[in-house]
């Protein structure tokens, strides 16, 4: 065989070795911490090296550069060097401590890394750091440059631009159905390994910052992605580089994660990361995600999942389980009425023993999915409600005779669903939950002041108000989110004389 055989993982080799094959980026055939990237040598027994801040790297595509294999290591802390044999497809990376080495490999372990779309493989070496002949300018002046990006706080030049950034920020414009991270991860991922994400909702818009292993990513996706609609004819992606360089994320949860550190705690309010899920969202696609009907692409994410088939489907559910509520306040209409902003609810149940704990049938699973999406971890008569899909396929009716307190409501045939008409506009009008309510069957004869004083009576605070120039319809603003849920429950359907009932919404505008 020419050159010096791979030696196999576990075998002692001192530091001097590194100097043979410390030559550039020429092609070259040198010592390795493990098998070549071709069949796997058998005549040494691999062992599992101990912790070291230098990574070994194999099956590297062919015309990898420094840079791609740089950014591998960057979201976990400081490149310290690097070396690559590209006659071998494999290269050393260098960290600057054991601990941020450690992270990086533990990381990977759970989430294959790509470059250019070929799967690699990350391990310790045994080399506990590069020892090289000499200093390559070039490839220090790289380390420098792509460090500059990812710590805003150094001392080094601005040798990179904004374009170069891996964070990419996010705007979902005619957003009529949810856009959670976990769709969000599933649609960028296709670009590169994802490292963080977090959403958040400004000026009524929901936004994101998702921040990519390696920058060049983020340019390839932000080039594909912008302008693209997730479903079909809404929610489209307006992307832009991000002045952030690197996120900090505290929780993973449902609102933020860094998949980078698994171990990070949900926060208050919050559901824990499913740890299924992000594994399930891994697996392609052949668009955005426009090839589901509307509806059903708001549930794509949990089916992905396993936790919910979509509608008509074997086991498709419509059943959710809301939790943590005010015992003492709440009632089966007041889930029906909330509920019922994102889809038809069927029928509710408040556990008999478990008052704080409700089912809520919806009419298909996708509906289910758009109401857990948005109301999970708002505030519903001062507590944070907690909404998951429940394994119940179907919510029992009491039988016959049987007195349960009230606690069970059928509203199979409530003439107040709002999505029971094929083509209605209010499919177009779902929008997350906000302080800013929309008003519609408005009478001629009620003014600004009787809306202000109604709104008022529900225990909140008016902050802005503004009609429609027709006058039948009109924005109101609360000054919390949490005060404009109560108001909805309140008012929703309220008779305003005659035959006329007021309807009320979220709406995605401020006043």
């Amino acid at each position: 065989m020419d050159g010096i055989t791979d030696v196999a993982v576990g075998v002692k080799r001192g530091s001097d070795e590194l100097s043979m094959y410390e030559n550039s980026n020429s092609g070259m055939s040198g010592v390795s911490d493990g098998v070549s990237n071709g069949s796997d040598s058998k005549k040494f027994r691999v062992e599992e090296a101990p912790p070291s801040r230098v990574i070994h790297i194999r099956k590297l595509p062919n015309e990898v550069t420094d840079a791609e294999v740089i950014a591998l290591g960057l979201p976990f802390g400081k490149v310290t060097n690097i070396l690559t044999l590209k006659g071998k497809n494999q290269a050393f990376l260098e960290m600057g401590t054991e601990e941020v080495a450690i992270t990086m490999v533990n990381y990977y372990n759970t989430i294959t890394p790509h470059i250019r779309n070929i799967p690699i493989f990350i391990q310790y070496s045994n080399h506990k750091e590069l020892k090289t002949n000499s200093t390559n300018q070039r490839t220090q002046a790289m380390l420098q440059a792509m460090s500059a990006v990812h710590s805003p706080s150094s001392e080094a030049p601005e040798v990179v631009s904004v374009a170069s950034s891996p964070v990419l920020r996010i705007i979902i414009d005619n957003m009529f159905y949810p856009v959670t991270l976990d769709v969000l991860q599933q649609i960028f991922s296709k670009f590169g390994t994802v490292m963080k994400i977090i959403t958040f909702t400004k000026n009524n818009q929901f936004q994101a910052l998702l921040q990519y292993s390696d920058p060049v990513n983020a340019q390839h996706a932000k080039l594909a992605l912008d302008g693209q609609n997730i479903y079909n004819a809404c929610c489209t992606l307006r992307i832009d580089f991000s002045k952030l360089v690197n996120l900090n994320v505290k929780y993973n949860n449902d609102k933020s994660r860094d998949y980078t550190r698994p171990e990070l705690p949900a926060g208050d309010g919050q559901p824990s990361l499913d740890p299924t899920l992000a594994v399930a969202l891994g697996k392609d696609s052949s668009s955005l995600l426009g090839a589901l009907s509307p509806l059903s692409a708001a549930a794509a994410v949990a089916a992905a999942a396993g936790r919910v088939a979509l509608p008509g489907q074997p086991g498709s559910s419509g059943v959710l389980l809301a939790s943590n509520l005010n015992e003492e306040m709440v009632t089966p209409q007041s889930l029906f009425t909330l509920f019922g902003v994102y889809g038809d609810v069927q029928r509710v149940k408040i556990l008999y023993n478990k008052k704080d704990s409700a089912l809520i049938q919806m009419f298909d699973a996708s509906q289910a999915q758009l109401a857990m999406s948005h109301l999970n971890g708002q505030k519903m008569y001062g507590k944070i409600i907690r909404v998951t899909l429940s394994k119940h396929q179907t919510v029992a009716l009491p039988r016959d005779g049987l007195d349960d307190q009230g606690l069970t409501k059928d509203y199979a045939n409530s003439p107040l669903h709002r999505f029971k008409k094929p083509g209605s506009k209010n499919f177009q009008n779902i929008f997350p939950p906000s302080a800013t309510l929309h008003l519609s069957n408005i009478p001629q004869n009620v003014s600004e002041e009787d809306l202000r004083l109604l709104f008022s009576n529900t225990g909140g605070a008016v902050t802005a108000f503004k009609f429609f120039q027709d006058r039948k319809m009109a924005l109101i603003q609360m000054s919390t989110v949490e005060e404009a849920i109560q108001a909805l429950i309140d008012l929703h359907n309220y008779s305003m004389g005659g035959s006329q009932h007021l309807k009320v919404s979220f709406s995605k505008s401020t006043i």
